[in-house]
């Protein structure tokens, strides 16, 4: 049939009705940030966008500042929370395979008495290395001390006897000036390892009851979550505690490599203390990127007043060559398989973990972004 007109005045069959043509014009003038009836300037779409963002992460940045502020007044806890998450990534498996023949809180029980031993052990075997040095390293660093102090004086250094000597007097005198500081400082160094004690022990406590029962503590928190985040929570920690014990894993064996090496070139160059520089490595690999450089960094100053000047520049270059072995062979083969950072990151992360909370700081940030992003790529991909 043929489309009959309408009468005038009359509704267009073709045109929306008038209270729907009104609700268009309000949503446009509200998208272009008018109210009806006024004639306020024109907001862009890209501006009204960045001002919702921005207020978002102006909470967001808020809520994460007051949570590191929380932790930095319970900064003693959330380390031995973490030391405790640490030691059950390395003893977990050790647990698990003598659980196979005995009960479960013998094996807790005897991974961790073993661990204990151990350490002590190395630490040991370290103060016994130092001890039997003592009188040596002595009269090394005296001539070493002396070789320096004649190197310096000849070309092209040229520099003036009498400007050490003077240099040597002036230590002598702060030290005898600053006695009673340099004590005082000495006694809160005590306080700190009374600290440092503490934190230890509720490390230890933790980890008993992480390897004992972990898997039902978290299976428990999780029951207590709403049914509508449940899920998401238990594939984000999944994914957050495999990503947490590969990175442990990996360190640990990118640190036990490190030391290795290091403690054989020093013992092959005549280094003295080379036991306990390796150890010092082991300890300072676990600061990525910057750790192993200042660790050899404090072993050639020992060659240097020990050896000489020639011995201290191959301890230098193995700060290179050390470097290298780590950065394109052992990271790539242990840990990129659980960690999936680039080393910008790696680095940006070092250095603010650092300036937010120090040596600790360096150490947690890492693993820390690490899982965070794992935690991240989980949700994501739902697995």
């Amino acid at each position: 049939m043929p489309r009959r007109a309408h009468t005038q005045g009359g509704p267009d069959p073709g045109m929306p009705p008038t209270g729907r043509r009104d609700r268009i014009r309000t949503s446009r003038r509200a998208a272009a940030g008018r109210s009806p009836g006024t004639a306020g300037p024109r907001v862009l779409p890209a501006l009204n966008t960045a001002a919702a963002y921005s207020w978002r992460l102006i909470v967001v940045g808020v809520v994460v500042y007051g949570i590191f502020s929380v932790l930095g007044r319970f900064h003693e806890i959330a380390v031995a929370v973490f030391l405790g998450l640490v030691g059950t990534a390395m003893l977990r498996p050790v647990a698990d395979l003598l659980a196979r023949w005995m009960p479960r809180p013998l094996a807790v029980a005897a991974s961790l008495l073993g661990s204990i031993v151990l350490v002590l052990g190395v630490l040991a075997l370290v103060g016994e290395a130092v001890a039997q040095e003592q009188e040596g390293l002595q009269k090394e660093f005296g001539a070493g001390l002396s070789r320096i102090e004649r190197w310096l004086e000849a070309p092209p250094f040229r520099l003036d006897p009498k400007a050490l000597t003077d240099l040597q007097s002036k230590i002598g005198d702060w030290l005898s000036s600053h006695r009673s500081t340099l004590i005082s400082t000495a006694l809160s160094g005590a306080g700190r390892l009374i600290e440092v004690g503490t934190v230890l022990a509720l490390a230890l406590f933790c980890s008993v009851f992480f390897l004992h029962s972990g898997d039902r503590q978290w299976t428990w928190f999780c029951r207590q979550l709403p049914l509508s985040v449940r899920e998401r929570v238990a594939i984000g920690g999944t994914a957050a505690w495999r990503t947490f014990t590969g990175y442990t894993h990996g360190i640990v064996l990118v640190a036990g490599t490190n030391a290795v090496l290091v403690g054989l070139a020093l013992y092959a160059l005549g280094v003295p203390l080379a036991l306990p520089l390796a150890l010092l490595e082991f300890f300072a690999a676990f600061v990525p990127l910057i750790g192993s450089p200042i660790a050899l960094a404090v072993a050639a100053v020992v060659a240097l007043a020990s050896k000489g000047p020639l011995v201290a520049l191959v301890v230098i270059a193995l700060i290179v060559i050390i470097g290298q072995i780590e950065g394109h062979v052992l990271h790539p083969l242990v840990m990129s398989w659980a960690v999936r950072l680039h080393p910008v990151v790696v680095a940006l992360s070092v250095i603010g973990g650092a300036i937010a909370a120090g040596v600790i700081g360096a150490v947690v940030a890492v693993p820390l972004v690490s899982v965070l992003w794992s935690v991240r790529q989980a949700l994501r991909t739902g697995a």
